[in-house]
């Protein structure tokens, strides 16, 4: 699969700069939103707003960004279906190839010690947990990166595999985007039932190591080909979003 173009948004900007440098040496198209796209800018990195490529301005002061057909219908084609590519044509929507996110600081900001209700509001990430799934659920089309931590593996990979990323990264990245977002959603949920003191609802056990068993190369979940059937990736995100 030949990555034409990427969506780049990120609240942590740990390494954004280098990893979308090296994107654009290969002629990768750049969309992005808001401080990150001001911040590769001014690093000379050429990119396009999502305003730009949607042809309609955030609003709500940046509540809504990235909720477009445009980007959604760019993630979630099924290319592999002359249809679906046709309506694609339709109504000039262009493929998107990879999602380079990460979350608003959701647990950062309620650790502090003067945070307000307002201020955890406000740092539940709509869009971003929107675009991760979207673009992990049609993983066999689309890399999605959530983890700074990622940007040299993924880079490594391209240069030995003329500029494309194998199913089984794919699919290792759609599940530690899936176990993010489900982590990230338990954060919510639990900082509401002992904010609000709802009786009935017990806090949910989040495990912060998770995903390091995903990193592991020789683990045996990615030593066979037939680990990576569409009902074992089923399998594996219904054993994240159910373990405690």
């Amino acid at each position: 699969m030949k990555i034409l173009r990427a969506l780049v948004s990120v609240s942590n900007k740990e390494g954004i700069v280098d990893f979308v440098k090296v994107l654009r040496k290969q002629k990768i198209e750049i969309i992005s939103t808001g401080g990150t796209s001001k911040l590769l800018e001014e690093n000379n990195i050429k990119v396009m707003s999502v305003s730009d490529y949607t042809g309609f301005p955030e609003i709500l002061q940046g509540r809504v960004k990235t909720l477009h057909p445009k980007i959604y219908g760019g993630l979630l084609v099924r290319r592999a279906d002359p249809h679906q590519l046709e309506q694609l044509k339709e109504f000039g929507i262009s493929e998107i190839h990879m999602v380079v996110i990460n979350l608003y600081p959701f647990e950062q900001t309620i650790a502090k010690a003067d945070c307000t209700l307002s201020d955890a509001i406000e740092n539940i990430d709509i869009g971003g947990v929107s675009l991760i799934r979207a673009a992990a659920k049609n993983y066999q089309d689309v890399i999605v990166i959530t983890d700074p931590k990622d940007y040299a593996l993924i880079l490594e990979e391209m240069n030995k595999n003329n500029h494309e990323i194998s199913s089984e990264t794919r699919m290792r990245l759609a599940v530690k985007a899936f176990s993010m977002t489900a982590a990230y959603d338990r954060h919510i949920s639990n900082y509401a039932i002992e904010k609000y003191k709802i009786c009935g609802m017990g806090k949910i056990l989040i495990k912060e190591g998770l995903c390091m068993w995903m990193k592991l190369p020789k683990s045996p979940l990615f030593l066979k080909q037939k680990y990576w059937g569409e009902k074992n990736f089923l399998l594996i995100i219904f054993m994240i979003c159910t373990m405690d």
